[in-house]
């Protein structure tokens, strides 16, 4: 068990650190290739939106091919397509490649939390998925600080190519470790219809959003067109699960209220995380005048505090359930987050590292614990639909966000305010996003005691 869930790190480390390591790396990316900004912005959005359009894809590939199978075919063609990437002669032919690089990513989580699920069994799921977690919370941390030096001595293709040492150390494990899986006896027939109604209206959510953040509102047509399009596409979706009719994620694991509660939770728990994670470079880079490589020093002490909780909130998690282990996290990020509201250029850098590694501790404490809870909740035959389901909910609450951030500092900017009061007013709005996802911490604790007490 535990050196399956050592192998599937391996996938998580790889499609989180790709997206932390592009991302610093854009504007040079761009000059090399001769791209403009807007060309260049797309070589991160293009594997965003391909990543979104993929994740309902796991449970069905799941039951049809066998988990393992479904993992090391995403690995395989993730590890391919960095090297093509690094290859790539002008922009086009990389955010073509990037597309290719999303789809893969977009399996390679969900299908690893799911091989974990069935693998580990209830009583134990808190402590192994905290090794996968190590991925999510330390990836992104780390990635600013590693592509920043990455860039500073070699050339922008080795933010691709440090893929293909660690894909194939991957694969060569999990050939042997990996359990493909079992493929269903009973696999559904691929519903086409759903697929294009999850996917695109995914896919518009998360561009819409994008747009959101980058154009300042909802009255620009490329924001709301996106955004009302895809709610339609996806409320057709959810319709068609209610009738019946669509087989492609079994929806009926949200009758499970604790289930339910978990999805709440990760919801907002992500719009926090992934909003934090957008803000916080930005308040290094813009409020202290720091460049990439020293940003991502100061964000190192925020991802340790992540890697040094985890292994507890999985033990935690086993022993009294993933809703009073996210609540505990969430209300310490409420409280380390509140200083920053208040503070201004000014505020002593010791304090602030002491602060991230509070609030690096806390966020490890949030996230596995809720995951754990969610898969914990419903039968291992829908584990895989599971995966799909709360990696969809972290990624829209994600996107969600960095949008309103995004928004939120763009406005204070164009009011006039000063760089310190921009910050405020965000670190404000991160607190109350960091409220929403407490409350639904505190709604899963609830319900996880109600129906331990039956």
């Amino acid at each position: 068990m535990w050196r399956v869930a050592g192998v599937v790190t391996f996938g998580a480390v790889m499609g989180m650190l790709d997206t932390s390591l592009i991302n610093v790396g854009l504007h040079t990316i761009a000059a090399k290739l001769g791209a403009t900004l807007n060309g260049s912005q797309w070589i991160a959005s293009a594997y965003l939106l391909a990543l979104a359009v993929s994740l309902p894809l796991v449970g069905w590939l799941g039951r049809r091919f066998g988990m393992g199978r479904v993992w090391l075919g995403a690995l395989l063609a993730f590890t391919i397509v960095s090297g093509l990437c690094a290859l790539a002669p002008n922009v086009g032919w990389l955010i073509v490649l990037r597309i290719a690089q999303g789809l893969a990513a977009g399996l390679l989580v969900p299908a690893g939390q799911a091989i974990i699920g069935q693998v580990a069994g209830g009583h134990r799921l808190g402590r192994v998925m905290s090794v996968v977690g190590v991925a999510v919370v330390a990836a992104p941390a780390f990635g600013p600080a590693l592509g920043g030096v990455m860039l500073a001595h070699l050339a922008w293709q080795w933010l691709f190519l440090i893929n293909i040492p660690l894909g194939v150390l991957a694969y060569v494990l999990a050939r042997r470790i990996l359990p493909l899986g079992e493929k269903a006896a009973d696999a559904r027939n691929f519903d086409y219809l759903g697929f294009v109604l999850c996917a695109a209206g995914l896919s518009l959510l998360v561009y819409g959003l994008g747009e959101f953040g980058g154009r300042g509102g909802f009255a620009d047509p490329a924001v709301w067109i996106p955004l009302l399009v895809g709610a339609l596409a996806l409320g057709g979706f959810v319709l068609r699960g209610v009738l019946g009719q669509g087989t492609l994620l079994d929806l009926g694991m949200f009758r499970s209220p604790v289930f339910g509660a978990a999805g709440a939770a990760h919801f907002f728990g992500g719009a926090a995380l992934f909003g934090s994670m957008l803000l916080l470079p930005l308040y290094f880079q813009l409020l202290h005048g720091q460049d990439v490589v020293a940003t991502g020093l100061s964000l190192f002490t925020f991802g340790f505090g992540g890697v040094l909780a985890l292994p507890i909130a999985g033990r935690l998690t086993d022993r009294f359930g993933g809703g009073v282990v996210s609540a505990v996290g969430g209300a310490v990020c409420l409280v380390v987050t509140l200083p920053f509201a208040f503070g201004d250029d000014a505020m002593n850098l010791v304090l602030v590292q002491a602060l991230l590694l509070i609030r690096g501790i806390a966020t490890g404490l949030v996230g596995v614990p809720i995951v754990a809870s969610a898969y914990a909740a419903v039968r291992r035959e829908q584990i895989p639909d599971a995966a799909s389901m709360v990696n969809i909910l972290q990624r829209v609450g994600g996107s969600l966000g960095a949008a309103l951030f995004a928004v939120i500092l763009a406005r204070s900017a164009g009011a006039g305010l000063s760089v310190a009061a921009g910050f405020q007013q965000a670190f404000w709005w991160l607190i109350g996003v960091t409220v929403a996802s407490l409350i639904g911490s505190i709604v899963l604790w609830r319900t996880e005691v109600r129906y331990r007490e039956r």
